[in-house]
């Protein structure tokens, strides 16, 4: 069984990542469980198949902040325990987890062994971490808890960390005219502020809330689809987005300048920016600000960094069995990864 988090699009690229190299093999058998959003809301699910949804449990986020008390006011605690308790992981030797809660509940309770593969597993090792209070840490400690963890970073720090798998390669890509910005939490008015004084450059918009592509002057808005934010990051100068590690890895992968804007109060996304921005890989705006942004445009263009594209080793870990051994497959891992020379620097004072 592979539960995912499916509040973010982020745990599903990874999935998707993962489900592609599954099928390619005939020695192993996977079922997905995905919670988090409304099941109507997932899209460009082919490769899972005929996979389950759950109510499960997410934030609530308001105006590029998360909401407590509508987090709070969200949750369904008692469906779902219902659900933790109706799934029956009997016919299963292995749960795989990415940051989901009622697959990793229900293997705890069932006695199934668990391995997170996800990027929240790497704070459960000495990384840097930013904005990390006490309810964070009972978050990252009882939200989705497995037996092993094995954490999905930019940078193993010395821990049994993976890298990110990403397919799409640099060469494959281009420097267009335009801006691509993905801003999910951030209000559709708040961003045509921040774009409608900057008439001089373009920019195509991808946002939950478009139901229809349309165009406002030099700003291109655009319905969330797989296939057409996928060309449009391809061919873009640069990337204005929140700090999602999965996008974010794409970026670097594809040598696209960032502009991260983190999410307030998301403790992940605070830490992601410290990491790229320690890395000199983003520049940062803790707001949407009209003069970071334009300061951002005239920044030279990014450096791509080389991330495995084949989880093929981490299967053959998986089907091996010798879990506990989770040192060897990160450092075959860490042996694909190229980063280009001013990281290269940086990494060298991180360890000194």
């Amino acid at each position: 069984m592979y539960g995912v988090q499916g509040t973010g699009n982020g745990h599903i690229t990874r999935a998707r990542a993962m489900a592609k190299a599954f099928t390619e093999r005939s020695d192993i058998q996977v079922d997905y469980l995905f919670s988090g959003r409304p099941p109507e809301k997932y899209f460009d699910m082919e490769v899972f198949g005929d996979y389950q949804t759950r109510n499960g449990l997410t934030f609530v986020h308001s105006e590029g902040s998360i909401s407590q008390v509508k987090t709070v006011l969200q949750a369904r605690p008692i469906q779902l325990i219902k659900d933790i308790r109706s799934l029956d992981l009997s016919g299963y030797d292995l749960l795989l987890n990415d940051f989901e809660p009622v697959t990793a509940w229900a293997a705890k309770q069932q006695k199934l062994p668990s391995i997170s593969i996800s990027h929240q597993a790497a704070f459960s090792q000495d990384v840097p971490k930013a904005g990390q209070g006490l309810t964070d840490k009972i978050i990252m400690k009882f939200f989705a808890p497995t037996d092993i963890k094995m954490g999905v970073h930019w940078y193993h720090f010395g821990h049994s960390i993976m890298p990110p798998f990403i397919e799409d390669r640099a060469e494959n890509a281009n420097t267009g005219s335009y801006f691509l910005v993905y801003l999910p939490f951030e209000s559709i008015q708040d961003i045509t502020t921040l774009l409608e004084s900057l008439s001089e450059h373009n920019f195509i918009c991808y946002h939950p809330d478009i139901e229809s592509d349309h165009e406002q002057g030099h700003i291109k808005w655009r319905k969330t689809s797989k296939v057409g934010f996928h060309n449009a990051l391809h061919g873009c100068g640069g990337v204005i987005a929140n700090c999602g590690f999965e996008l974010s890895s794409e970026c670097l992968q594809l040598g696209k300048k960032l502009l991260i804007k983190p999410l307030h109060g998301q403790f992940e996304q605070l830490s992601n920016a410290k990491t790229l921005l320690a890395l000199d890989l983003c520049q940062v705006m803790m707001k949407l600000d009209v003069e970071a942004l334009e300061k951002w445009i005239e920044h030279t263009p990014g450096e791509a960094v080389t991330f495995p594209d084949d989880p093929s080793c981490l299967i053959d870990w998986l089907v091996a069995r010798n879990w506990q051994d989770t040192k060897s497959v990160c450092e075959q891992l860490w042996q694909q990864v190229n980063f280009p020379e001013k990281v290269q620097q940086k990494l060298k004072l991180l360890q000194a």
